[in-house]
This record gives structure tokens, C-alpha cells and sequence, in this order.
């Protein structure tokens, strides 16, 4: 185990690289003078050049580049355009707080209404229960976040006046609806995995041989079906909450949640790109983390998978 997670550490390294690299180059990408672009349209040429020697845009590239990179291992994320703020305080105030345990409630949530689904789905295929099931499955496929939030929000808030429309934090109702929009799209995605992972497992040999020795249908599903059908599901969950914590934008913007999310759209709508690149780079980070902690569950799952 030890072996594999240095391993599996130096392999980030590349892909740290990489991200650094595509997040630094988004403001050279920019058509046209980036610094004119964060002046804004009426700044006057001194106000222009002043933007671009907060920046660092007059050295060569690759000293911008390494002085960002060591810029950013000290957690020096620049400073943002539209607050004046560093960047790295302003992310990691309460937004960046907010958004972690939206997209935890939100895989929590998937992950429980998933794999009871899938289980039903699995255990009881071709029935009525299976076909519901992978029906109401599709259609949370199918359903866009935006229309989801806003039709739970006419239908709780509006009409029946049940649950608050916007806001989090201030009261648990206020969590409620933004968790089943963001929940039922990923419940779905797992109910299919689930079930498709859970028949392959089911047709086992082994599957068999407990039935055959009387192991009670509880034991054999929860502790042999499932915990092997567990994998590609761990890897889907894994995704999805490394997904979460940057791609709860739609989520956030239709329930007026101030999170990681907003704060892009926000940044973006305002060319605070210093903003745009630490909230980016954060979000990717915390995706790669998450990643690096799925295949180290694969061993907690099941022992006799070798990492090394």
C-alpha cells in the first residue's frame, strides 16, 4: 500500500504540471491585450500598463510561469481585480466552505437513493421494479440541473410554500432543494451502475456456489454481490464529487448559493482573471485529490486487489 501511494503521488506530478501550465496560459490565450481586457474598456494607456505590471505581463513568459508556479506553492494565488482581495482568501472564505458540503450532501444523497436502486434493480431483474426503477433512472439522466431547480423550486416554494426559494446555510430547509438537484442526476448515473455491475457479479461462479451452500440471500447479495460490484461504482462516485466541487455552477447560480461556482461566473462576467485561474486550479487540485483517494479505497474494498 505504501508503495503504491508514493507511486501514485510522483504520478500526479505530471498532471499538476499540466494543469498549472493550461490554467497559467488562459490569460495569454486571450484574444487581444489581457490587460486591457481587466482595465476595462475606459482605462487610459497609464491604467493600462499599471494592469500589466501588477500582473507580471511585461517579463518573458516563462519567468511569469515560474513565478506563478512559486507563487502558487506558497498559496499566493495572486491578487483579484474586482475586490482588490487575495485571491486565495477570497476562495477560501465561506464559498469554498459552501460548495464542499453542497457536493458532499449532493454524493451522499446520490449515492444512497443509487445504490438501494441498483440493488432492487439487480436482484429482481426484469420485473416491474427493475423496469420502474431504470425508467425514473433515465429520465434523472435526462433532466437538466436548471430545469430540475426550477421546477422544484415552483412547485416547493412557490406553490406550496414549503421550502425556502434561494439562499444556504442560514437554515437546514435552505439545503433541501438544492441537494435533490444536484443529487438526482448522480443517484441516477449510480442506480445504472449499480445494476449493471451487480448482474455481472451475480452470474459468478462463487455467486452460485454460496446459494448452494444455504447462505442466506441477505449475505450473499450484501457481502459478496455487492461489496465486488462496489469498484466501478467507487470510481462513477469518485468522479462525480471531484466533478461537484467545480460543476455546481448551475446549481448554485438557480438557488443564489455564494460558492465556488457562482464566484466563477461571477469572475468571469466581471474579467477578474487572476480569479478565474485560482478557482480553476483549486477545483482541479481538489479533483485530483479525490481521485488519488479513490484508488486507494479500491484496497479498503476489497483486499485482494494488488495496487503494487
Amino acid at each position: 500500500m505504501l508503495i503504491f501511494i508514493i507511486r501514485r503521488l510522483f504520478q500526479t506530478i505530471p498532471v499538476l504540471f499540466g494543469v498549472t501550465l493550461a490554467v497559467f496560459m488562459m490569460v495569454h490565450l486571450i484574444p487581444g491585450d489581457a490587460a486591457q481586457i481587466m482595465a476595462g474598456e475606459q482605462a487610459n494607456p497609464e491604467q493600462i500598463e499599471a494592469m500589466r505590471e501588477k500582473l507580471g505581463l511585461n517579463e518573458p513568459l516563462h519567468v511569469q510561469y515560474f513565478s506563478y508556479i512559486g507563487n502558487a506553492i506558497q498559496g499566493d494565488l495572486g491578487t483579484s481585480v474586482r475586490t482588490n482581495r487575495d485571491v486565495t482568501s477570497e476562495i477560501f472564505s465561506s464559498r469554498f466552505w459552501i460548495t464542499v458540503e453542497l457536493a458532499l450532501w449532493g454524493t451522499v444523497l446520490s449515492v444512497f437513493m443509487g445504490l438501494i436502486a441498483g440493488i432492487i434493480s439487480a436482484t429482481r431483474k426484469y420485473t416491474f421494479a427493475d423496469t420502474s426503477l431504470m425508467i425514473v433512472a433515465l429520465f434523472g439522466v435526462s433532466m437538466p440541473n436548471f430545469w430540475l431547480g426550477i421546477m422544484l423550486i415552483y412547485l416547493f416554494s412557490v406553490n406550496l410554500g414549503w421550502l425556502p426559494v434561494a439562499g444556504w446555510g442560514n437554515d437546514w430547509k435552505q439545503m433541501i432543494l438544492p441537494i435533490i438537484t444536484l443529487g438526482t442526476g448522480g443517484a441516477a448515473i449510480i442506480a445504472r451502475m449499480t445494476r449493471s455491475s451487480m448482474l455481472d457479479v451475480i452470474d459468478q461462479d462463487y455467486i452460485r456456489t454460496a446459494y448452494a451452500k444455504g447462505v442466506s440471500d441477505k449475505l450473499v447479495i450484501y457481502k459478496h454481490a455487492l461489496r465486488n460490484a462496489l469498484i466501478p461504482v467507487v470510481t462513477v462516485v469518485g468522479i462525480q464529487f471531484g466533478g461537484l466541487l467545480g460543476g455546481a455552477v448551475i446549481t448554485e447560480t438557480v438557488f443564489a448559493i455564494n460558492g465556488l461556482g457562482r464566484l466563477i461566473i461571477q469572475s468571469i462576467t466581471m474579467r477578474d482573471f487572476p480569479m478565474v485561474q485560482g478557482t480553476i486550479l483549486v477545483c482541479t487540485l481538489m479533483f485530483v485529490l479525490v481521485n488519488f483517494l479513490v484508488d486507494i479505497s479500491y484496497r479498503l474494498i476489497n483486499k485482494r486487489i494488488d495496487l503494487n
